[in-house]
């Protein structure tokens, strides 16, 4: 399959199909059904083509799908006996692997603009023997980075505004939080994300919100002191080295999200541009309560747009049809106008 060079503003997404066994095909087909989509940007499928007709064919009657064969596909048809839908295991790991193996190749050989990721299973990666905490970390090893960021991104349908959370620490267990944020993590997510607002949003004077770790943030070292002993000064270091931004905190974990869930529902104005949460679920309850289905995962600090839906390959309902589409949707819409963005200042 030969890709087609990318027009002016008109990204070209790689769109890996996730695990086989799960719901990725599904809710790709159902939101490339939008023809809008395409419209914005050039896709590739990267994944089996065999996979994706029997995909279509199986849910054409009963529910909105796109043809698979109105899109270029990147064909990787790897044990397919194998693979049971609904059962992950590791042969639909080792094929949900090599998609992104392929994708990523091509995009760091100038194929695409952009990687939007359907869901993979990391047990399934384990079973084929690629023991990878998911597919970020893949993509950093990949790109050679070592400094990358989990920034979810979700635009209200009340009011269009649009909800930017970094997680300054993800996959660990609350107990070990404490130890891992210091001042040389948090400079580096903050440059990251600083950065990400600039060329991917075009902010060019942003204003963020860094939250607080302890109840009260701390309450002048009575309720915790990490806010006393370095986050506070960490803080006012930070203002004085980014005068181009507003740097606010550490704003109490309880009050933090009060402006961004009256801006989602249209009753405030002066939310800030993006909120740095300091572990997964202090950022992510929020974000789940008000874009549940309309989040975007993006990983911020590659040399190109990730973009994934944030919820899981929900192999209980794979290939019954009832799979909901909309966070994968906001994926691809995400990818494209990031992308959009990106080539606008590189031609610029």
């Amino acid at each position: 399959m030969e890709t087609q060079p990318s027009t002016p503003n008109r990204p070209h997404l790689a769109v890996t199909l996730g695990d086989p066994a799960g719901i990725g095909p599904e809710v790709i087909l159902k939101a490339l059904a939008d023809p809008e989509i395409a419209q914005n940007c050039q896709i590739t499928l990267v994944g089996s083509r065999k996979l994706l007709q029997g995909c279509y064919q199986q849910l054409k009657s009963q529910t909105p799908i796109a043809d698979p064969e109105q899109f270029p596909i990147l064909d990787i048809d790897l044990n397919q006996e194998a693979i049971a839908l609904g059962t992950g295991n590791a042969a639909s790991g080792a094929a949900s692997f090599a998609y992104m193996k392929e994708a990523i190749a091509r995009t760091l050989a100038g194929d695409f603009q952009a990687i939007v990721t359907g869901p993979i299973a990391k047990t399934c990666w384990k079973a084929a023997g690629h023991p990878y905490p998911g597919q970020t970390e893949l993509l950093a090893e990949s790109a050679q980075i070592k400094r990358f960021g989990m920034l979810f991104v979700a635009k209200s349908p009340h009011s269009r505004w649009t909800l930017r959370t970094l997680l300054a620490t993800t996959h660990i267990p609350l107990r070990q939080v404490p130890d891992a944020l210091t001042p040389e993590l948090l400079t580096w997510k903050l440059d990251l994300l600083i950065e990400s607002l600039r060329q991917d949003f075009g902010i060019q004077t942003p204003r963020i919100a860094i939250s607080g770790l302890n109840p009260h943030s701390g309450e002048n070292g009575q309720l915790g002191t990490e806010e006393k002993d370095w986050l506070i000064p960490w803080i006012k270091q930070q203002q004085i080295i980014h005068p181009q931004a507003t740097i606010d905190g550490p704003i109490p974990p309880d009050t933090l999200w009060v402006k961004p869930g009256q801006a989602w529902f249209g009753t405030a104005t002066n939310a800030h541009d993006a909120y740095l949460a300091l572990y997964h679920d202090q950022g992510l309850i929020p974000v789940k309560l008000m874009a549940f289905d309309k989040a975007v995962n993006t990983t911020i600090g590659l040399p190109f747009i990730r973009t994934s839906p944030d919820h899981g390959t929900a192999f209980d309902i794979a290939g019954q049809g009832i799979a909901d589409c909309a966070s994968m949707k906001s994926a691809l819409w995400l990818a494209a106008e990031l992308g959009s963005q990106r080539m606008s200042e590189f031609e610029g």
